[in-house]
């Protein structure tokens, strides 16, 4: 492992450390101690950041009050809380990985092939906010960020030793002299106070009542100054999906109410997604005036977006269909074997693959899996999806109709344990 230290504008910034969420309530030094020696007693250095704490070490070339340079880097990119990147730094390539606010990776590599190869695997998870690598590597919807502009926020987390024992002695001493010379100026008070205490009977009852008062409103500003609320559970969304049966027969009339023919316009392909049909027609000799005057008529309640002179977009919100909690008892392999096996039964096509959500609160994480399906069918949705009746966790987020090669494209997810 190469030396995980990264200049940047003149300014040493620590990297690969080891990053971990901390919950609320949790003391970070104690937090970084325990896990110390638990994983590697070597892990000397700490810092705290978002609900988090990452840990380095000497050997790898950190020092006390060394920044971070991903908290330098996410305090820059604070409009994405989901984002992959790779950075040229020195003569090294910088990788960091952010899922939900939680870094998952922060790491130095020392040739473009091991970091290509680690963005191409992180890559693969879906959702991300915004995708950096250089501009050489061709990346899909990466663009290229320079270093220098990431790194001109103020470091809000440098590392710190997770041993206290030279700042412990070091306190002890001062309070030491600090208690000698307390103790000589208030030598006589406090002698008294030892000597003479007051007869309980002479205390006024409404003085002490008001004093207790005043106790008890101040102890309540206290609580309520430093109440710390709870997070709100991981929410799953496989307790959220909508009814299988329903979701698909409301994908099938859809997408027949956008399939009625508008004369001069040819209808090229027609899809339902999570939240609407899309319909796109393509002129062939009519005008668009013609095309407005019969869409209000024929589809009434769209919305029409013209592309350009010669292409039109028709798109219907969805109704809403019951929601339901279900997961697949199986783990992935299991599911992936189990579904290839029922297509093949059929002897259609499909492509099937797995991959990790990662959920967060800002305090916890939990990662699920997810089995994605693509396959081409004649079936009508209705009868598509009842290949999944032996499956629990099933959703259809997308069904398309194909109007020149007269065929439909599915894609479905499903929630594996």
């Amino acid at each position: 492992m190469p030396n995980q230290v990264i200049t940047v504008n003149r300014k040493k910034y620590a990297v690969g450390l080891l990053w971990q969420p901390i919950g609320a309530g949790f003391v970070a030094r104690n937090y970084a101690r325990n896990l110390a020696r638990s994983i590697d007693k070597k892990l000397n250095l700490f810092t705290e950041y978002r609900m988090m704490i990452a840990m380095g070490s000497k050997k790898y070339g950190h020092r006390s009050g060394m920044p971070s340079l991903a908290a330098e880097i996410m305090d820059s990119l604070t409009e994405y809380n989901s984002f992959l990147g790779v950075f040229l730094a020195d003569k090294f390539f910088y990788l960091i990985a952010v899922r939900n606010g939680v870094v998952l990776q922060d790491k130095i590599f020392e040739d473009a092939a091991a970091a290509r190869a680690e963005y191409f695997r992180l890559s693969e998870i879906p959702d991300w906010n915004a995708l950096f690598a250089p501009a050489d590597w061709g990346m899909p919807r990466a663009v290229e960020r320079n270093l220098n502009e990431l790194t001109r926020v103020n470091a809000h987390a440098v590392l710190r030793p997770i041993s206290r024992l030279g700042g412990g002695i070091i306190s002890l001493a001062i309070l030491l002299v600090f208690f000698v010379i307390i103790s000589a100026i208030f030598r006589e008070p406090i002698g008294q106070m030892f000597h003479s205490t007051p007869n309980v009977a002479e205390i006024n009852p409404e003085l002490a009542a008001e004093y207790k008062r005043q106790i008890e409103e101040k102890n309540r500003e206290l609580d309520a100054q430093y109440n710390i609320e709870k997070p709100a559970p991981i929410e799953h969304p496989y307790d959220f999906l909508p009814e299988v049966d329903a979701r698909a027969e409301v994908c099938f009339r859809a997408i027949g109410f956008l399939m009625q023919p508008i004369v001069g316009w040819q209808q090229t392909s027609v899809e339902c997604g999570e939240v609407d049909a899309v319909a796109t027609f393509k002129r062939t000799y009519s005008t668009v005036g013609d095309f407005y005057n019969l869409q209000t008529e024929l589809m009434p309640g769209t919305f029409v977006s013209q592309i350009n002179d010669d292409t039109i977009i028709v798109r219907a919100i969805l109704p809403t269909v019951g929601i339901m909690a279900s997961q697949d008892e199986r783990d992935a392999e299991s599911v992936v074997r189990d579904v290839i096996t029922a297509f093949q039964a059929m002897n259609v096509p499909v492509d099937v693959e797995t991959v990790v959500d990662v959920l967060t609160n800002g305090v916890e994480t939990e990662q699920i899996n997810v089995v994605e399906i693509s396959a081409q069918s004649k079936l009508v949705p209705m009868q598509f999806m009842q290949i999944f009746n032996n499956f629990g966790g099933v959703y259809m987020t997308r069904c398309a109709w194909n109007v020149a090669q007269r065929t439909w494209n599915y894609e479905v997810i499903i929630y594996a344990k």
